[in-house]
């Protein structure tokens, strides 16, 4: 007698572009909002460009590796892919 084979994982459905761009919209608004008010007081004087390479620096990295994942698998829940 076999034993019975486990069900397959469901693997989440790749968003479409236009899912992808309100999760990423989600995701950086408000980092990129905190990081201005945080960084401000300490760039306000330094050129735009490098206001925004210090921005960047920080709200890149959060959110690739902290936010998106997170938001990724939390719309993945909700929409029950």
């Amino acid at each position: 007698m076999h034993a019975a084979a486990p069900a397959p994982a469901k693997t989440p459905l790749p968003l479409n572009v236009h899912e992808r761009a309100l999760v990423t919209w989600a995701a950086i608004f408000p980092l990129v909002l905190a990081a201005q008010t945080v960084l401000n007081p300490l760039v306000h004087a330094w050129p735009a460009v490098l206001q925004v390479f210090a921005m960047t620096l920080v709200v890149v990295p959060v959110a690739s590796y902290v936010v998106m994942p997170r938001l990724m698998a939390l719309y993945a829940r909700l929409t029950r892919r």
